[in-house]
């Protein structure tokens, strides 16, 4: 382990209190803040000062998160086991930056992909595209797995104040067939549009799901003309897509160098280009080209990703942290810890370095959260008086998408009190006289007063964005994609490739192939879990 490693966990090893560093530092809120494309950082609120917050500098600067961003940039193959550049911030340059663009057969296809899209919502806002009864298309259905989900699903979620679209948005994603049985009882054939999310076209759970909608359609009338007509699909396997019975015209591209979780900016982001209207999906790129060009030219002390990368850092392996709470006060956001956690866990749940070679140190965490303030009368208790340390990342919008004013005053109260408690907590004297000020007997109070202490000292971050609009939510995702990126970097693994989620496909398809009347050795486990499910299936059959 490098110098610059040890050196953290021996300054981790000393004691520290944020009540007592605020006591002491009357700018201490000023010190540890940072504005960016609108966005601003409070993180005064972290077990950092300045010596340990120098340190955690110099692990970036040590590292090779320059070098990897800048050949990042230059469209160098930095996914090297699947020898692949990672370009998702191409997509969403403005047009004129398209130009300048070393790779021009690139910007052409993100120009035509651009183009075919806005074609399409113009037609559907229009009410132009017809179904095969001559109907408008009322509904479209969104057929996807992991990123090609979770991104438009929450980005949809989130901006729905801003919905222009007549057509309503729906999303099938979970194999399990209750999610496309319940859109076929409420929907119509004649009037709904399936786009098919899958880069190979060969996910399993896509094409199921596709497999069983393109049957619907069969069902109710529908020749191959009409499938043809209501069937679209992003895909990189066009030959694939050709051969379920969708038109070359009607598939919009995906490129080997946009990893799932990194692709709303592209033909993925349909659902919210649909939703939003073309002007407005194109503030949503802004603002992730925004928060682009604030990782790419600021400084490492003043760069808000990276800061938000070394406080992780700084909880994982210098305190052994082993998970972070992400906490939007904001119902419209309630997805983004899903969001998050994909990009985050899948990313950088490594546990070899560039070279395959085991990490000395542990990597990700595990993400979780939900909306404020439905948390605080659930797992609050355990932030705030188990002996964990979960460092939280408090997210609100200043601006509510509502008049209800009062709401949102007592939503951000509640939203800057958790982070207050957090850092501050209640000592047992403190409880004590609080209970002695109610009128409690001395006994009593000494009894109660331990139960009602919190120790306090628990790390937070808040994001302050203006509102919570297509612009703000672009520059808000991109910055947790750049903090993933640069804890990848100074990690040294690869945080675009996603091996470990390869076994666990593979061993399902004897599995299934098991359940079809086709056996094979498995574990005992495994084996016994079959059986008993068999059971049952042929007892529901026979009952």
């Amino acid at each position: 382990m490098s110098a610059p490693w040890q050196a953290l966990q021996q300054l981790a090893a000393e004691p520290f209190s944020l009540r007592q560093a605020f006591s002491d530092d009357a700018e201490r809120a000023q010190r540890y803040q940072l504005a960016a494309c609108g966005i601003e950082l409070d993180y005064s609120k972290n077990l950092i000062n300045e010596q340990r917050w120098q340190q955690l500098l110099a692990l970036a600067k040590q590292s090779e998160l320059c070098q990897l961003r800048s050949r990042m940039v230059a469209g160098e193959a930095i996914n090297h086991t699947e020898q692949r550049s990672v370009g998702h911030m191409r997509l969403r340059l403005p047009e004129h930056a398209l130009t300048t663009l070393d790779d021009q057969a690139v910007a052409t296809e993100i120009r035509s992909c651009r183009q075919q899209m806005t074609a399409l919502v113009n037609q559907l806002h229009a009410q132009s595209y017809l179904g095969y009864q001559g109907q408008p298309i009322t509904d479209l259905i969104w057929v996807g797995i992991g990123g090609s989900l979770l991104g438009p699903q929450m980005a949809c979620e989130a901006l729905n104040p801003f919905n222009q679209s007549p057509v309503k948005i729906h999303f099938a994603g979970n194999i399990d067939g209750a999610v496309v049985h319940d859109l076929c009882q409420t929907l119509k054939p004649e009037t709904s549009l399936v786009v098919v999310a899958s880069k190979s076209f060969g996910t399993e759970e896509t094409r199921q799901n596709a497999l069983s909608l393109r049957q619907w359609f069969l069902d109710h009338g529908a020749d191959q003309a009409a499938i043809t007509r209501h069937f679209w699909a992003t895909s990189s396997n066009i030959q694939a897509a050709a051969d379920f019975g969708i038109m070359p015209e009607h598939i919009l591209p995906m490129w080997d160098w946009v990893g799932g979780r990194y692709s709303i900016w592209s033909a993925i982001g349909l659902p919210l280009a649909l939703q939003l209207g073309n002007e407005q999906f194109e503030q949503f790129l802004a603002g992730a080209h925004a928060m682009d060009q604030h990782f790419l030219q600021a400084d490492l002390a003043n760069n808000m990703p990276v800061v938000l990368a070394l406080l992780g850092i700084w909880y994982i392996n210098g305190m052994g942290c082993q998970s972070q709470a992400l906490l939007p006060y904001n119902h419209y956001l309630r997805l983004l810890p899903s969001y998050v956690q994909q990009l985050d866990m899948e990313s950088n749940g490594k546990q070899v370095d560039h070279a395959g070679q085991p990490l000395p140190c542990a990597t990700a965490p595990v993400i979780w959260g939900d909306a404020g303030t439905n948390g605080q009368h659930a797992y609050h208790q355990l932030l705030h008086q188990s002996q964990l340390v979960i460092p939280a990342d408090f997210i609100l919008a200043a601006k509510p998408q509502h008049a209800l004013t009062d709401h949102h005053l007592r939503l951000a109260a509640h939203c800057f009190a958790q982070t207050q408690a957090l850092m501050q907590g209640k000592t047992i004297a403190e409880a004590k006289a609080e209970c002695l000020a109610q009128g409690m007997s001395e006994q009593h109070a000494a009894m109660l007063a331990p139960h009602k202490a919190s120790p306090g000292n628990k790390p937070s971050n808040t994001l302050l964005l203006p509102e919570l609009s297509p612009f703000y939510l672009g520059a808000l995702l991109a910055l947790y994609e750049h903090k993933v990126f640069c804890q990848g970097a100074i990690w040294q693994l690869n945080s675009f490739d996603q091996w470990g989620v390869e076994l666990g496909k593979q061993l399902s398809g004897p599995i299934y192939q098991a359940l079809n009347g086709k056996p094979a050795p498995f574990d005992s486990s495994t084996s016994g879990l079959l059986a008993s499910l068999q059971r049952h299936l042929t007892s529901s059959k026979t009952g």
